[in-house]
């Protein structure tokens, strides 16, 4: 099955989620645009002739891991396509940062203070203004990136007093091998505490579980282009 079938099938998977959690009695018209919105297709590893299927097909909510990856095919395929929004999902290194502002429209892994003032600058001196989400590390995991739990709170106080930046959501991924629901769960919690409104969790494994629970971002990759080479 090609990467655009598999588009329809996980949109479709995404619209079925979304009535099983109690959202359905829309249109189909809204049915799809709600899995657009929804479904972020991450394309890390992916070339360009991997990603024009899916372009093709109308999807323009892509999520990339690396900033020296994304600046090497993401121009081109956006002079093609200038509707697309991109988003880095992985670890942002602080030299790297004024790269990621120019490239992105959004950021999921703002995750501690220097580099929350770093993003802050460069949005001011590049006079744009990006979707923020934190990381959080959800399992408390010392090898994993993301905001510990217990500190959610003063940083995002620190985002917005401080840093003087408006985050929009919540992003985590699971501990490898655990169920995900409880962590879905939890990191719903921390965003209604926190005045958080949007929700990046899920990945191909468990986005219809992550929609059920609320998220409003799925990042899917190898279900959608199937396994990396």
């Amino acid at each position: 099955m090609g990467a655009d079938e598999n588009l329809k099938k996980i949109k479709t998977q995404i619209i079925e989620a979304v009535a099983r959690a109690g959202a359905g009695g829309v249109g189909q018209d809204e049915q799809s645009e709600i899995a657009d919105k929804r479904l972020m297709a991450v394309s890390k590893t992916r070339n360009g002739e991997e990603i024009l299927p899916i372009l093709e097909a109308g999807h323009r909510l892509f999520g990339e891991n690396r900033v020296q990856e994304a600046a090497q095919k993401w121009p081109q395929l956006r002079q093609l396509y200038p509707d697309v929004e991109l988003h880095l999902i992985g670890p942002l290194q602080s030299n790297k940062t004024s790269e990621a502002v120019a490239l992105f429209d959004g950021i999921q892994t703002v995750d501690r203070p220097k580099i929350a003032k770093l993003i802050a600058e460069e949005m001011r001196d590049q006079g744009r203004q990006l979707k923020l989400f934190v990381q959080v590390n959800v399992g408390d995991e010392p090898q994993k990136a993301g905001v510990a739990v217990s500190e959610l709170g003063e940083f995002l106080r620190f985002c917005r007093e401080e840093a003087e930046i408006k985050i929009v959501g919540l992003m985590c991924i699971p501990p490898v091998d655990e169920e995900a629901a409880p962590y879905f769960i939890l990191l719903k919690q921390l965003a209604e505490k926190n005045g958080v409104k949007e929700l990046s969790m899920g990945m191909s494994s468990d986005f219809e579980t992550a929609v059920e629970l609320g998220a409003d971002i799925v990042r899917v990759g190898s279900a959608l282009f199937g396994p990396r080479s």
